[in-house]
């Protein structure tokens, strides 16, 4: 018996090296999780570094933050319902309905923009529901559902804002997000209480476990961690900080989108890995009928996974409309699928119950990455979609061939 399994048995702590061990057979076993999207990442900032003397400078740096951050919202909001091994279609134009919504209540309402965003969401969220509701209670197709949605929202998106189908933002608080920066001050703070949060959840994570006579990781890779996202983050922090400007006016700052997008992602991440709710999710999209023989409401499960959905990708609508400043009736009609090659990319399973928002999030830097290098050295946009492509058909067929070396598909 190995030491790591001697460690489990015993409810002891394992070692850092028996976690090394453990993660190199899970690796062995196909499981990569996000490995192949980092080496990518890393692979694609050399070449555009040696290619474009443009692509690592401070402005370009934190504009790929900026760039990335609605394709990491949408990208984070399928990744609820590709784990149950579905798929939302509609999820980009629901963000634009939602979107048409809220701008219509306060152009011909005179609604109060905050109230018309609670209503904007409240849409989302019925939107969800609706797809839901037809894929888990009536069962039909995710795929047909939500194409079907796809189709239909373009037109009710152009019915909502009429024959122009464009209207300016003027909402200063929603036009910041995207293109304001926090002070200098409040960089480093948010490095500060990223750390601090992971130190308490893990303190916190450890008791539970420990009351449950469940084995405990060292506390060693805690502690790498936590440098890791304290020396990632600073040097993040550090580069934006620092004037970015080519005019006279100085631009500094970590921008405004980045602390939101990080606190989304860390709820729904908490939601997915620490509730109930997060490992029924898991369950039902790893073996649906086991699932459901457990006693787990499979049917529930899927309608909340829509509806979370469909909330992110509201979010990302809001970011969408705060970068171009406004609202149009073309919105989210294509980011969709750069949304799923996103999540697939960053080692989150089309097969359904293997998966994190981490992972997504990676997967859009990496198609993000690719957008902004090309874009750097002037290629035309159908070389970035050849790319793209070719990247979301290699990380698709990495993680079928990972799901047969584990055994979990059978083709013979």
């Amino acid at each position: 018996m190995s030491n790591e399994v001697t460690s489990l048995a015993s409810g002891h702590e394992g070692t850092l090296k028996d976690q090394f061990s453990a993660y190199l057979s899970r690796l062995r076993a196909g499981e990569m999780g996000s490995l192949p999207a980092v080496v990518a990442a890393v692979v694609l900032a050399l070449i555009f570094e040696i290619a474009s003397p443009f692509f690592f400078t401070k402005l370009n740096f934190t504009n790929m933050f900026v760039q990335a951050a609605e394709l990491t919202m949408l990208s984070a909001a399928l990744v609820f319902v590709i784990l149950l091994a579905e798929i939302d279609l509609s999820a980009g134009v629901t963000a634009g309905v939602a979107m048409a919504v809220w701008i219509v209540l306060m152009k011909y309402l005179a609604m109060n923009w905050i109230l018309a965003l609670i209503l904007a969401f409240a849409a989302g969220l019925l939107i969800g529901w609706i797809i839901g509701f037809m894929v888990a209670k009536i069962g039909v197709p995710s795929f047909v559902v939500t194409l079907a949605f796809f189709l239909g929202f373009q037109g009710m998106q152009l019915v909502l804002l009429g024959e122009g189908g464009l209207y300016r933002v003027e909402v200063p608080e929603i036009l910041a997000i995207m293109n304001s920066n926090m002070p200098g001050w409040a960089g480093w703070a948010l490095i500060a209480a990223c750390a601090v949060t992971m130190a308490l959840l893990a303190v916190w994570d450890r008791g539970r476990r420990s009351r449950k006579g469940l084995v405990n990781k060292p506390i060693s890779i805690l502690i790498i961690k936590i440098i890791a996202v304290v020396v990632l983050g600073g040097v993040a922090v550090f580069i934006m900080n620092d004037n970015r400007s080519q005019g006279a006016i100085p631009i500094a700052g970590v921008p405004i989108v980045v602390p939101i997008t990080v606190a989304i992602l860390f709820i729904g991440s908490f939601v997915l890995d620490r509730t109930k709710f997060g490992r029924h999710l898991y369950a039902v999209g790893g073996n649906p009928e086991a699932a459901r023989r457990a006693g787990i409401k499979v049917a529930k499960i899927r309608i909340y996974a829509f509806m979370i959905c469909a909330f992110l990708a509201v979010v990302s609508g809001i970011f969408h409309s705060s970068r171009i400043g406004n609202v149009d009736g073309s919105a989210g009609h294509t980011i969709v699928l750069s949304g799923v090659a996103a999540a697939v990319v960053g080692g989150v399973s089309l097969f359904g119950g293997r998966g994190k928002l981490s992972h997504a999030a990676i997967g859009a830097i990496v198609i993000t990455m690719i957008d902004n290098g090309l874009g750097l050295l002037q290629m035309p946009a159908g070389i970035s979609f050849l790319i793209t492509g070719s990247v979301l058909l290699l990380a698709a067929t990495i993680d079928a061939l990972a799901r047969n070396r584990g055994g979990v598909i059978n083709r013979n």
